[in-house]
C-alpha cells in the first residue's frame, strides 16, 4: 500500500486502479487491497462450498482511500483476486468499472498433506461478490469448452461489442443503489471498451507481438545508457529525448531482419504509435515505470475513457 499512501501525500482526490492482465493471487492479499477503498464493515467477498458453510470477510476502518473518485481497469485476462477486488467495488456501488468482462476464475481450494510431503489441493468452494454473484464461469459444456471461452469470445463478437453479451434474467442482480449487475462467471464492467481491431495499427501489433520493439529498445539502452542516464525524471526525459528518422529507421531495419517488413504497411497510424512505445520502453530502463505508464496511457482507449469520467465527459 505504499504506492497509495505516496499519491495520498501528493494530495490524490481520484484514482485509476489498473487491474488488466492481473491473474490474482490470494484471498487475503485481494481482502487487503478492496479495504483500502471500502469503508468500515462492507462485505468484500464470501466463500460456499456444497459441505462448506458460508464464510464472510469485511472491510475494516483502515483504508486509505475510502472516499473520492475510483475507477478499476479490468479486461478478459483479469482474473480471481483481481475480480474479488473488482466485484466488490462494484458492488459497493463505490466506483465504476472500465473494460471488458473478465475472466471468471473463482474457486476456493483447501491443501491437504500427506506424510511423503506430498500434498493434494481439492476445491472445497467457490467465491460470491457481496449481492451474491458467483465470480467463477460455468463448466457446464466441459472443461475443453471452458479453456476455449477466451476463443469464443473472439468469435461470438463479445471482444469488439458488448451487444453481442447476452445475459438471463436469472443472472439480474442489484447493488444497494440499484445499478444491474449480472452474474454468470467475471466481472462485467460498467463501461465497456472494446479490443482494438484497426487494420491500420498491422505494423505495430506485429512488432509488438513479436517482442521486438522491447528487445531494441533493450539494445539501444543498452548502446547509450551514459547518454540517456542524464535525464534525472519523466518530464526531462519526455521534454528532451525524442524517437528521430534515425533512431526509427534503425528499429525498422532491425524488424525486418527479424521477419517483419515495413514496406507495404507504412501507414501514419502505426508508425506513431510504435514511436511512443519504442520511446516508452527506453524511458522505463532508466526511469523504471515512472518512464513509461505516462507514455503508455497516452493511446490506451481504456485509460482515457477512464480519464475522460474522471474528468467529469462522458
Amino acid at each position: 500500500m505504499v504506492g497509495l499512501e505516496r499519491l495520498r501525500s501528493q494530495g490524490m482526490k481520484k484514482l485509476i486502479f489498473d487491474l488488466r492482465g492481473n491473474g490474482g493471487g490470494y484471498l487475503q492479499a485481494a481482502i487487503d487491497v478492496a479495504d483500502q477503498f471500502l469503508p468500515d464493515k462492507k462485505l468484500i467477498v464470501y466463500t460456499e462450498g456444497q459441505h462448506n458453510p458460508r464464510d464472510y470477510f469485511y472491510a475494516t476502518s483502515d483504508g486509505i482511500f475510502e472516499t473520492g473518485n475510483l475507477i478499476i481497469l479490468i479486461d478478459e485476462w483479469s482474473a480471481s483476486a483481481s475480480e474479488i477486488v473488482a466485484g466488490a467495488i462494484q458492488d459497493n456501488d463505490r466506483g465504476t468499472i472500465i473494460g471488458r468482462r473478465s475472466f471468471g476464475k473463482g474457486l476456493v481450494q483447501g491443501q491437504m498433506m500427506f506424510k511423503d510431503s506430498s500434498t493434494l489441493r481439492l476445491t472445497i468452494s467457490r467465491y460470491y461478490t457481496p449481492t451474491g454473484r458467483c465470480i467463477q464461469k460455468p463448466y457446464n459444456n466441459g472443461t475443453e469448452d471452458y479453456y476455449n471461452d477466451y476463443y469464443h469470445r473472439f468469435m461470438n463478437g463479445e471482444m469488439e461489442n458488448p451487444d453481442s453479451i447476452h445475459f438471463a434474467d436469472s443472472l439480474k442482480y442489484k447493488t444497494p443503489k440499484g445499478k444491474i449487475v449480472y452474474g454468470g462467471g467475471g466481472i462485467m464492467p460498467d463501461v465497456y471498451v472494446p479490443l482494438e481491431r484497426d487494420s491500420t495499427l498491422r505494423y505495430y501489433n506485429q512488432v509488438v507481438n513479436k517482442g521486438l520493439l522491447y528487445q531494441y529498445a533493450f539494445d539501444y539502452t543498452d548502446q547509450y545508457r551514459k547518454a540517456l542516464e542524464k535525464y534525472k525524471s519523466f518530464d526531462e526525459f519526455d521534454k528532451n529525448f525524442r524517437i528521430t528518422d534515425e533512431i526509427y529507421h534503425g528499429f525498422v531495419v532491425y524488424a525486418e531482419k527479424k521477419g517483419v517488413k515495413h514496406e507495404g504497411m507504412n501507414l501514419p497510424p502505426s508508425d506513431t504509435r510504435a514511436k511512443i512505445l519504442l520511446k516508452a520502453y527506453i524511458g522505463r530502463n532508466i526511469l523504471d515505470n515512472a518512464g513509461f505508464y505516462p507514455l503508455l496511457n497516452s493511446f490506451d482507449p481504456a485509460f482515457l475513457k477512464a480519464l475522460q469520467l474522471l474528468e467529469g465527459k462522458k
